[in-house]
């Protein structure tokens, strides 16, 4: 009957992964699908630079709450059962990313999940959590490139997370979390490495400014 966990986990993460506030606000609030504007992408850095600050933050936070609540829910089932909490948040974290990347509920046209897994790996280990916080806030107040910032940041976590000692599974899972986070980033390493890529700033109104 433990099987039933993973089979519950996967459908659940995949569904809540799936709620895209960024959609929901641009739709409700400017009338616009967030998707058709910008880079066309369907998360915070798209929103923001598109509508700038107002109602951005709470995407940024939403989508951080939406992993971590569902990695810890499900962490703690999974070690109700005799699992591993690890990687019980682990595995559920794959799933949010990947929701949150290919939403039902929107087509399976989704955002690109760095805060999903930012989150994810503050329940994994806050350590690592903070660790790639700090490279990622350090990378956006000097380069102000967020597609760097977010690759380096949580390719730092996930390294982390290995030297801490974290469940090996758990570990790996996350890994390749991050793998597929930056394929999803393709183009912005092509426009990186062409010097084309938009700057991110914290506190402009619109980076589009």
């Amino acid at each position: 009957m433990k099987i039933i966990i993973w089979i519950i986990a996967a459908v659940a993460a995949w569904y809540v992964g799936g709620v895209n506030l960024s959609i929901t606000l641009s739709k409700a609030i400017y009338h616009e699908d967030i998707r058709e504007k910008g880079s066309g992408n369907p998360g915070f850095t798209n929103f923001k630079r598109v509508y700038g600050n107002k109602y951005a933050w709470f995407i940024f936070a939403f989508d951080l709450l939406k992993g971590a609540v569902m990695c810890l829910l499900f962490g703690l089932w999974f070690r109700a059962l005799g699992f591993d909490f690890q990687l019980g948040a682990a595995y559920t974290g794959l799933f949010v990313m990947l929701g949150h990347s290919f939403p039902m509920q929107y087509r399976f046209k989704g955002g690109k999940g760095f805060l999903v897994l930012l989150s994810e790996l503050f329940v994994l280990d806050w350590r690592s959590g903070l660790i790639a916080f700090g490279v990622m806030t350090l990378l956006l107040l000097t380069v102000k490139y967020m597609s760097l910032a977010t690759m380096c940041g949580l390719t730092a976590g996930a390294v982390s997370l290995f030297l801490f000692g974290c469940n090996l599974y758990a570990a790996i899972i996350y890994a390749v979390c991050v793998v597929f986070m930056i394929v999803r980033h393709k183009e912005n390493i092509k426009r990186l490495a062409k010097g084309t890529e938009s700057k991110f700033y914290l506190h402009r109104h619109s980076d589009n400014k």
